[in-house]
């Protein structure tokens, strides 16, 4: 066969390929759009032209055509008339928004940053969006998850995908959620310019908590920092519109409320009373110190427009000291340094009990602003110069050893100026003294020799009480010896009694058996000797006993106090008990003592005479002869 023969079948074979292909296109403009896909019309020429500055044809001019070409087959779109793009459908996930920016449309009003929402089923009706008064740029309407068929040539639609290339963080085209515990701060990016005396926006209803922007802008919004928070939930905020601060909650915690200072809203009445002239308290809801506080527990507040103070209802403790408590109030307090009235420097670390009453909370923050103004202006300045003026007047050693009397005196003062400040001073307390060296060694070197002289005066105590002790313990140790010795003398009496009561026996007998009288005399005689003999050998064995005893004891005595001391001691009881005069009645001397020695000779035995005269006794009357 010759080359040009198959060259014509070939030729045919093409031709017969493209007519099945593109005849439809061709003869019938038939254009098939599948089910993700939208197709984009530009028609290539026609009768008018677009008005100046717009891209999308509404009434047929040539050009990008407002309507697309929905899924399906679709005739009339003949190629040399009409370009159609196939393009795919935009899906959002679940969790993610979409902005939307026109490419045509109104122009934006001054001052306006983004366009009104306009009803054109989420931006896939570009017709009844310009048709509808849409305007160019950047939509205020998001697209919500979802699959969405949207004209491209009008519509640039910015996903977490493409967020780069408009400048935006591709997080906050996620779905906000805030949890129970925190709230969102809004500050809007459109609407109203706040007046210059105003922080924040004060609420506005309608706007769906800043989710429906064209109502928030309709409704006299204003742009910047909003008094309303957002709460726990789901929400689906523009990002071009909103800027959204997650903070937590504000929590007031058991035994304390939370005294709130509004900086928005209406300037409420004072209800403070008329006899507090040192701030301005309010009702809820209203500028100012509001005059109920909040309980303890989670609340949903503002910090950008509203200040909390947190107050303890309960004793907090200030240490004026090298420490803090918990709550930290005295983080800025110290010990206090004080100079004495005789010029030594002392410092004293110092404890100050306050509490605060429900009802007074609003009125201590009213007056102070905060707590940390309370402490470091106010109670710092009372209790420092208190101490200050009263040790001055004091010396240091009597500060110190008066210290019960001065902390209580100080209780006294500090409550009556802390109860003029809506405050209960509960307690003061004096801690920690610390004294100068130079006074420090003072008074530890007295208290040293006041320690030495008890410990002297003990050890004298013990020693004569152990003197006593053995005194009574060796006349202890000679009591029995006594008591043989009077046993044996009683038995010496009695025995004597018998002798003398057989000697009279005898001799009444031998009187009665007719003796004579001499021989009765004799017997008496005989048995009245032998009783004296008897009874002198009892003498004589109670002395031996009784100074065997009292060689004992004093032995023992001897050995308890020793051979000098007891020397000493037996010679001081026979002075004590003899009448011997220690100091001469008369003493020779010269004429300086009184007199010549010849005088003072007979003197003495004058005085001698006298005293002979006075101790002689009496004679005793004569015996009268029987």
């Amino acid at each position: 066969m010759p080359w040009i023969t198959i060259g014509l079948w070939l030729v045919a074979a093409i031709a017969v390929v493209l007519a099945l292909v593109y005849g439809p296109r061709l003869l019938l403009g038939l254009v098939i759009i599948g089910d993700d896909e939208v197709g984009i019309v530009t028609k290539k020429f026609g009768f008018k032209d677009l008005p100046a500055g717009h891209i999308v044809a509404l009434n047929g001019e040539a050009g990008i055509q407002a309507d697309t070409i929905p899924p399906g087959w679709h005739f009339g779109y003949w190629p040399w008339q009409y370009g159609v793009q196939k393009q795919k459908t935009i899906l959002i996930p679940e969790g993610q928004i979409a902005l939307v920016v026109a490419n045509d449309g109104a122009t934006l009003p001054e001052g306006r940053t983004l366009a009104d929402t306009v009803d054109c089923d989420n931006f896939q009706d570009a017709r009844k969006f310009l048709v509808g008064g849409g305007r160019r740029g950047r939509q205020t309407g998001v697209l919500k998850p979802g699959i969405y068929r949207i004209n491209t040539a009008l519509f640039d639609v910015v996903t977490t995908a493409t967020a780069s290339k408009y400048k935006i963080n591709p997080e906050s085209l996620k779905v906000l959620s805030i949890d129970s515990s925190h709230v969102g701060i809004v500050t809007t990016h459109d609407g109203a310019t706040l007046p210059a005396d105003e922080i924040a926006a004060v609420p506005l209803e309608g706007h769906k908590t800043f989710q429906d922007v064209g109502a928030f802008i309709a409704g006299g919004g204003f742009r910047g920092l909003q008094a309303e928070v957002l709460k726990a939930g789901t929400w689906i905020l523009n990002p071009w519109f909103v800027s959204v601060e997650i903070v937590p909650m504000i929590e007031i915690p058991v035994a304390s409320v939370g005294v709130v200072t509004c900086r928005v809203g209406p300037v409420g009445k004072d209800v403070s009373g008329e006899d507090f002239t040192n701030g301005v308290i309010v009702d809820r809801g209203f500028r100012g110190v509001w005059a109920e506080p909040l309980n303890p527990g989670l609340h949903a507040i503002n910090i950008r427009t509203h200040e909390i103070e947190i107050v303890p209802t309960s004793n907090a403790v200030l240490n004026w000291a090298h420490r803090s408590e918990s709550h930290e109030l005295d983080r800025n307090l110290s010990s206090i340094t004080v100079r004495s009235r005789d010029g030594f420097s002392i410092t004293l670390d110092v404890q100050q009990i306050i509490h605060i009453g429900y009802s007074r909370a609003a009125r201590v923050i009213a007056r102070f602003k905060n707590l940390s103004e309370l402490v470091d202006n106010n109670l710092e300045p009372i209790i420092g110069n208190y101490f200050r003026n009263a040790v001055q007047n004091s010396d240091a050693l009597d500060f110190l050893r008066n210290r019960s009397e001065a902390q209580k005196q100080a209780q006294l003062f500090i409550a009556e100026q802390l109860r003029g400040l809506d405050i209960q001073g509960v307690q003061t307390l004096i801690g920690d003294i610390v004294l100068p060296d130079e006074l420090t060694v003072t008074l530890r070197d007295r208290k040293i020799a006041e320690e030495q002289t008890e410990t002297i005066r003990r050890q004298r105590d013990t020693a004569i009480q152990q003197q006593e002790l053995a005194r009574e313990k060796a006349i202890a140790d000679q009591m029995p010896a006594r008591v043989t010795a009077e046993q044996r003398k009683l038995i010496a009496d009695q025995n004597a009694d018998v002798a003398r009561t057989e000697a009279k026996g005898e001799a009444d007998a031998a009187v009665t058996r007719g003796k004579g009288e001499g021989d009765a005399k004799k017997a008496s005689a005989d048995g009245e000797s032998a009783a004296r003999k008897l009874l002198a050998e009892a003498a004589a064995t109670e002395v031996e006993l009784v100074g065997t005893a009292q060689a004992k004891a004093t032995k023992q005595q001897v050995d308890a106090v020793g051979s000098d001391n007891y020397a000493r001691i037996t010679l001081g009881q026979a002075l004590a008990s003899s009448n011997l005069k220690l100091v001469p009645d008369v003493s020779l001397g010269g004429a300086a003592a009184g007199g010549d020695v010849a005088g003072q000779i007979l003197n003495m035995l004058a005085i001698e005479h006298l005293q002979n005269r006075v101790k002689a006794p009496t004679p005793a009357p004569a015996a009268t002869a029987t």
